[in-house]
């Protein structure tokens, strides 16, 4: 066998007589391939980041997985796992190896999961292959091996035949598998997964609120190779008693890890806690447990309790140790993802408390929607504003400070102030409101720059509604006449504010048909990494003009939802004004 081919095609020849050609697949937008059916492998082909970017129809048969599932994703993240249905680290998986040094590979025993959570052991090959788009990658060849999913009794006493590589590296996947992710509930997730079934057949997380009050926040069994939760034995449980000798409130109040039968809740309980716990033994059958606490850098986070029903094997001295370093691990993750999110609750809260409440003037219909960063922990820089003038026209901003934290958050409140105090004191067009702004924005001790749109909408004696704005380098208003037409407003740009750049700006005009729809958004609705400004921009005009009917209340936040990319890590600040019919 050849060691590297020199193109897919030869990686293929390769293979087994092929029956039927499989569907063809590709992700990114790149040029189809096409994969044969193998008369009984399934086949797909990765990227040098193993990520799948082929798959042949009978793969999705074999894994029970639709191409959409497996394409784009990393397969050994997805596919590949341990004798037991754990995460394996991908210092030991040997399938990686061609992927990193090129040539060809082979070996069985290995166990993919499917989409169904079954496990199904697998004989395979793995060459390294170039793709079509210049870059290498790896082809993986697999059929599922005649040995079943491994029976309850082979996994008695796995952890205890756990050698001490195999702890350490079950410790390491621990800290960078938890780590991974700041979402609370995608972190006690992964840590079901990381010690069922391998150490134990239950696993049940207690959390201390933050009113000092305890959650029982996941019950999972692990039983016929099914991963199941158990929603029924969840939720709120009594208080911690301070006094108790027991080991789930040792636990909770971060005394130490201990060794548990249901023998040790056989006694008259002491607490409404202890009763929690005669009910968890008695209905999930546990004859042996684990209950250590999830300790984070300053305080106790909970108590993990791993538990054995159906592997008659006690935990032992040495698994209650494995058990207290997982759930310290643990306790790192958890604190870390806690952080985050109050984090983001008290940042979101100062954004929704700095944007303006919108005023309410004769025959316009306006509203104004923020979202904010899906994935962000702090605040952005995004803001709309709409206030009366002096002389009875209508101001409108849409704005963005550049950053999001909570100095961009800072610098939106001093220009979205300064902007109001600027309009407010003159009747100057909005060309020389700006530049005045422009010029104080360099004057500040932090440095700011920012985008922005200042408009001013007047009515005219003949009851038509006349616009006039200027634009400091912000994405141009879209106009969305009542007959579905659009158009953006892409006169008035200049510089953003804050370059300390001299320059001359100037103010745009447009008569505003009746029952049209003016849209300022800022760019988080229409850019994304994968896709151009003009794709997004467009998409925002389609979708625009589909809804030209459509009440203001609603629009602003039906736009967001349809409009933003998915791959979006931006706020959005969007601000809706529906013009009058002639009267």
């Amino acid at each position: 066998m050849k060691q590297v081919t020199s193109t897919r095609e030869e990686a293929l020849s390769m293979n087994v007589p092929a029956g039927d050609t499989g569907a063809s697949w590709a992700v990114d937008g790149a040029r189809p391939g096409r994969l044969p059916d193998l008369s009984h492998a399934g086949a797909y082909v990765v990227d040098d980041r193993g990520r799948i970017v082929e798959v042949a129809a009978q793969a999705e048969q074999l894994l029970g997985r639709p191409a959409e599932e497996l394409l784009g994703r990393d397969a050994h993240d997805l596919l590949h796992r341990g004798k037991y249905g754990e995460t394996l680290p991908r210092s030991r998986c040997a399938m990686r190896r061609p992927l990193i040094v090129g040539g060809s590979a082979q070996g069985e025993g290995e166990w993919f999961e499917r989409g169904d959570g079954l496990l199904i052991q697998v004989s395979w090959m793995v060459t390294a292959c170039r793709l079509e788009e210049g870059g290498t990658g790896a082809l993986v060849i697999f059929h599922e091996a005649p040995s079943p999913t491994p029976a309850p009794h082979e996994a008695d006493g796995a952890a205890a035949s756990m050698s001490q590589l195999d702890r350490l590296a079950l410790l390491a996947e621990t800290t960078t598998t938890l780590t991974s992710s700041l979402d609370v509930d995608e972190t006690l997730r992964q840590l079901v997964r990381l010690v069922l079934p391998l150490l134990a057949d239950w696993a049940v997380i207690d959390l201390l609120t933050e009113d000092g009050g305890v959650s029982r926040a996941a019950v999972a069994h692990f039983e016929g190779g099914l991963l199941a939760y158990r929603d029924d034995l969840e939720g709120p449980m009594p208080p911690v008693p301070q006094e108790s000798p027991m080991p789930l409130s040792r636990a909770l109040r971060g005394v130490t890890a201990t060794l548990v039968t249901p023998e040790t809740y056989h006694g008259h309980p002491d607490s409404g806690i202890a009763v929690a716990q005669q009910e968890l033994f008695r209905v999930t059958g546990m004859h042996s447990a684990c209950i250590a606490p999830i300790r984070g850098v300053r305080d106790v986070v909970g108590a993990l309790t791993l538990g054995r029903s159906g592997q008659p094997a006690a935990f032992t001295t040495a698994d209650l140790l494995l058990v207290e370093d997982i759930a310290r691990r643990a306790g790192l993750a958890l604190d870390n993802a806690r952080l985050y999110e109050r984090q983001r609750r008290v940042a979101e809260t100062m954004q929704r408390h700095l944007l303006p409440h919108l005023p309410s003037v004769p025959g316009l219909e306006m509203n104004a929607s923020y979202r904010p960063a899906p994935h962000a922990s702090q605040v952005g820089g995004d803001w709309y504003d709409s206030f009366v003038l002096p002389d009875g026209a209508t101001a409108l901003v849409i704005g963005d400070v550049v950053g999001h934290d909570l100095d961009a958050a800072a610098g939106m409140a001093q220009v979205c102030n300064m902007l109001r105090a600027y309009a407010g004191a003159s009747e100057d067009p909005p060309s020389v409101i700006v530049d005045r702004l422009d010029r104080a924005v360099a004057r500040m001790a932090q440095t700011t720059m920012a985008t922005a749109v200042l408009a001013r909408l007047e009515r005219r004696d003949d009851g038509g509604w006349l616009l006039r704005w200027t634009n400091a380098g912000h994405p141009p208003p879209l106009l969305v006449e009542r007959d579905g037409r659009t158009r953006y407003l892409e006169e008035g740009q200049d510089l953003l504010l804050g370059t300390g750049i001299p320059t001359v700006r100037v103010d745009a005009t447009a008569d505003l048909p009746p029952l049209s729809t003016l849209v300022l958004y800022t760019d988080g609705l229409i850019e994304s990494p994968t896709r151009t400004l003009d794709e997004g921009m467009s998409r925002l005009a389609r979708h625009a003009a589909s809804m030209a009917h459509r009440p203001v209340a609603t629009l602003g936040d039906v736009l967001i939802d349809r409009v933003r990319p998915p791959d979006n890590d931006d706020d959005v600040a969007l601000l809706t004004v529906r013009i009058p019919a002639h009267p």
